[in-house]
């Protein structure tokens, strides 16, 4: 039998201790993100889920009255537009409970995140093989 991820554990049991509704809401955002980005993998980071791709990539977490998304303050920037009907800051948004999940924005805020961390990657990578000055 496959052994189960640690991360991936710690991310079930940190769902898990929320009620049904708040269980249902986290998992759905939780499979939005893994169908964007596959390849991912999940930890708990900062006391949250977290899905990481050459570093952390997105967090969210369950909080009364809201789910909290935390794209970093650039996922956030890049569309401000859009989640100016949400409460956000710097580096996170809030999806109210009493409102659907925005998937396709959410999705999105996924796509970026994914291309800005396979870009430090490469730009990391490429700093490596070249000689110092």
């Amino acid at each position: 039998m496959k052994e189960i991820d640690p991360g991936v554990a710690a991310v079930n049991a940190y769902i898990a201790d929320f009620s049904e509704e708040v269980q249902r809401r986290l998992s759905e955002l939780r499979r939005i993100i893994r169908e964007e980005v596959p390849e991912a993998g999940e930890k708990i980071s900062y006391g949250m889920p977290t899905f990481t791709l050459h570093g952390n990539l997105v967090h969210f977490g369950g909080f009364k009255g809201h789910i909290g998304f935390y794209p970093t303050p650039s996922g956030i920037d890049a569309f401000a537009k859009e989640l100016a009907v949400y409460k956000n800051a710097k580096g996170s948004v809030q999806f109210p409970f009493d409102q659907p999940l925005p998937e396709e924005l959410i999705r999105r805020m996924v796509r970026l995140r994914v291309e800005e961390s396979l870009a430090a990657a490469e730009l990391k990578k490429n700093k490596k093989g070249k000689p110092k000055a």
